[in-house]
C-alpha cells in the first residue's frame, strides 16, 4: 500500500490549513490563498503539471486578493457613511465660551468636554455665550457667533 501523497492531496491539505488559519485571523486575507490552493488541487486532480498548478494558485489568489477590497467596498459597504473624527468632526459644532474672546488675544472655549484656545471671527464674545467652530488652525479654533445666541449659565446656580 502506497501512502505517498499526490499533488492534489497536498494542495487540498494546504487549502484546509490556510482555511483554518483564516478562521483564527478573521482578516479575509488568507482566505484567498486557501481558495487558490483549492483551485490548484482541482487542477492537479485533472492532470495539470506543476508549473500550471503554481500559475493557477498565484493567479486565482492574486485576482481574488486584488478584487476583494473592491468587492467588499461595493457590495457590503455600499450604504456606509463617512465617520468624521478629530478636527473634521469639530467643524460646524457649537462650543461654549469659558474665557471671553477679546480681539487681540482670544480666549478659551469648551467643546466636547475639552478646553481649546479660540479666536473670534465676529468681534468680542462674552463668557457663557455659544459660538460655532468655523476652522481649526493648529491648536487654535476660529469661532463665530451664531445668528441667535443665548448665554449659557457658568458655575453652580444659586438656590433661593
Amino acid at each position: 500500500m502506497d501512502f505517498t501523497p499526490t499533488a492534489w492531496q497536498l494542495w487540498l491539505v494546504a487549502a484546509l490549513l490556510l482555511g483554518a488559519l483564516e478562521l483564527q485571523l478573521t482578516s479575509f486575507m488568507v482566505l484567498w490563498f486557501a481558495v487558490g490552493a483549492l483551485a490548484s488541487s482541482l487542477g492537479a486532480a485533472l492532470g495539470l503539471g506543476l508549473n500550471g498548478q503554481l500559475f493557477l494558485f498565484a493567479s486565482v489568489s492574486g485576482v481574488l486578493f486584488a478584487a476583494s477590497r473592491t468587492l467588499f467596498k461595493n457590495v457590503f459597504m455600499r450604504d456606509a457613511t463617512h465617520l468624521k473624527t478629530g478636527i473634521e468632526a469639530m467643524m460646524g459644532q457649537e462650543a461654549v465660551v469659558v474665557e471671553s474672546l477679546s480681539d487681540p488675544h482670544g480666549g478659551t472655549v469648551r467643546i466636547n468636554g475639552e478646553l481649546w484656545t479660540a479666536r473670534s471671527l465676529s468681534g468680542p464674545v462674552p463668557e457663557g455665550e455659544r459660538v460655532t467652530v468655523e476652522q481649526v488652525e493648529g491648536l487654535k479654533l476660529w469661532v463665530r457667533r451664531p445668528t441667535a445666541s443665548l448665554p449659557v449659565p457658568v458655575g453652580n446656580p444659586k438656590k433661593e
